[in-house]
């Protein structure tokens, strides 16, 4: 008995440093782990935060390139008949968009979606009016069309967009 009780007086305490001991050090590494986590992404933000702020000039630009007078005045020219002039809207804002299609990696999905409904939009707002104007008319004509049924709209995608833009790029610094 007393044999076990010498035993008892050696193992229990050697088991209770043994515990502290291992409590003490997977404490330690779990915090040097979960700090080195926070230095990983304060390097992986100190990367991406200049590309994501990029990528919101860039939306912010392409948006405002889809509003309808700035549209017109890039790519109207004398002469152009109303057809002419539809393709060459629809043709610049296709461009406009492929050009900033890899934008859509740094943004959110919800902020994507109001981009390219905002393309949609500004699409079918020229296919609209281009329907109410005579294909042979003078290019004038179409744009003045445009302009008139843009001053007369319901609500601004373009606004909406920018809106949206800059709420997500200040999201970044909270």
């Amino acid at each position: 008995m007393k044999l076990l009780f010498d035993l008892l007086k050696i193992t229990v305490p050697a088991l209770l440093v043994g515990a502290t001991a291992y409590l003490m050090l997977r404490t330690l590494f779990r915090q040097q782990n979960a700090l080195k986590a926070k230095e990983i992404q304060a390097e992986r933000q100190g990367v991406t935060l200049p590309l994501r702020l990029q990528a919101y000039e860039r939306l912010s630009i392409l948006v405002e390139r889809l509003a309808i007078p700035g549209l017109l005045l890039r790519t109207s020219r004398e002469g152009m008949q109303a057809a002419t002039l539809r393709i060459a809207l629809l043709m610049s804002i296709q461009q406009e968009f492929e050009h900033n299609i890899s934008q859509q990696v740094y943004v959110s999905e919800q902020l994507w979606s109001i981009i390219k409904a905002t393309r949609d939009d500004a699409v079918q707002f020229i296919d609209l009016v281009s329907e109410k104007v005579d294909k042979k008319a003078e290019g004038q004509v179409l744009a003045n069309a445009l302009l008139r049924f843009a001053e007369q709209r319901d609500g601004d995608p373009i606004a909406t967009a920018q809106a949206a833009i800059r709420r997500e790029a200040a999201s970044l610094f909270q």
